[in-house]
């Protein structure tokens, strides 16, 4: 059964539903679900409920859904996970990513999940830890860290991690490097300087953001390994996101990401350029990447409120597959963009203030501006 995007604010009374396996309740504007909702639905193997972002708790009445399999929580307005999800003995997948609102989760509930292959829990809570001590969310995740650990058959991992040495404890575990997919770091504080290349191992990561690292100023790519050659490391990396580290004036590392389609950067408040020439001289060197290739697959560029932002790249870049740069607000140095009419030609859009297009220089065609004319949309006023 799916009932998505229908405007749904209350589930009640107690349907009777033996054979029903699936139901989608997605993007709905769901409140309150009765606790006795799920009471005789005894065979439910799906239940999606993402998106109902106005929605604060389950009912108790899940822990009636023995049977279920999979459980979508993702955009949701759920403020902490019911011990009754213990009853879920046969739970594979978990899908509690980007609930923002959620505070906590009860000691031992991710360890009765014994049977869980899925656990995906990435862009959810930063901010200050929930009060009460019965919590594996509280300090920096290390609670929910050894919870994970013990689930045998766990091979998909989207998760967030508070700090370096919550970092260290989930990388000691080299399961966790094979199954991770994603990963969102916040609230780095230890160091002002943090090596990318403690995460080359993880062969399956896809999605990468750094958040509110605020002591960050450097990610240096120093490698762990005495090998000569070089393997690339991030060959599966396709996303990254740095958002409000406002130490951080470059992120030359991204050159170790040959497959990178999406890059967004916001709110950077010390960023002066993307790609560093003079960094990136001490890569090829250092790390021994021969003759690097930025962004050969990069689709889209956004990038905002970064004041001192007046690079990209030194130069022009082909950039075969690029088909949007959004830079949406608060770039005002940025006077030069690394395109020509031989780079992306006109499949690329451009979206920006008009103003700050006015600015642009076009230092290799007096005519490349003409060619990106068409191509350019504003955004604001």
């Amino acid at each position: 059964m799916s009932v998505m995007k229908n405007k749904i604010e209350f589930l009640r009374g107690t349907p009777n539903c033996p054979n029903l396996k699936t139901l989608f309740l997605r993007e709905n504007k769901l409140e309150v679900i009765s606790d006795g909702f799920f009471h005789f639905i005894p065979h439910l193997t799906v239940l999606n409920l993402s998106e109902n972002r106005t929605i604060r708790a389950l009912p108790k009445g899940i822990s009636q859904l023995i049977s279920l399999e999979c459980l979508d929580l993702s955009y949701t307005g759920i403020t902490e996970l019911p011990i009754e999800l213990k009853s879920l003995k046969k739970l594979k997948m978990l899908e509690s990513s980007y609930m923002y609102y959620l505070r906590k989760i009860p000691p031992h509930l991710i360890t009765s999940f014994s049977k869980l292959q899925i656990f995906r829990m990435n862009h959810c809570q930063i901010t200050e830890d929930y009060p009460e001590e019965d919590n594996v969310l509280n300090g920096n995740n290390e609670h929910l860290i050894e919870e994970l650990k013990s689930l045998q058959h766990l091979n998909i991992i989207r998760i967030w991690i508070k700090g370096m040495s919550a970092l260290e404890r989930f990388l000691s575990f080299h399961l966790f490097q094979s199954y991770t997919q994603a990963l969102q770091l916040s609230n780095f504080r230890e160091s002002n300087v943090f090596n990318v290349l403690c995460l080359e191992n993880m062969e399956h990561l896809e999605e990468l953001c750094f958040q509110y690292c605020e002591s960050i100023e450097q990610m240096k790519m120093e490698k762990l390994s005495t090998s000569v050659s070089y393997n690339p490391c991030f060959h599966t990396l396709s996303r990254v996101s740095i958002l409000n580290c406002n130490k951080l004036t470059d992120v030359t590392w991204l050159i170790l990401a040959p497959n990178l389609r999406s890059l967004s950067i916001y709110g950077c408040a010390k960023m002066e350029e993307i790609l560093s020439e003079e960094k990136l001289g001490e890569v090829t060197d250092d790390v021994g990447i021969p003759n690097p290739k930025p962004f050969m697959k990069l689709e889209t560029l956004d990038l905002g409120n970064l004041p001192e932002l007046k690079s990209i790249y030194w130069d022009t870049l082909p950039f075969p597959c690029l088909k949007t740069i959004c830079l949406w607000w608060g770039c005002p140095k940025l006077e030069k963009l690394p395109l020509n009419s031989h780079t992306t030609g006109n499949q690329v859009t451009i979206l920006g203030r008009k103003d700050w297009w006015a600015t642009i220089e076009w230092e290799y065609e007096a005519t490349a501006g003409d060619a990106f004319l068409p191509s350019f949309r504003t955004v604001f006023k």
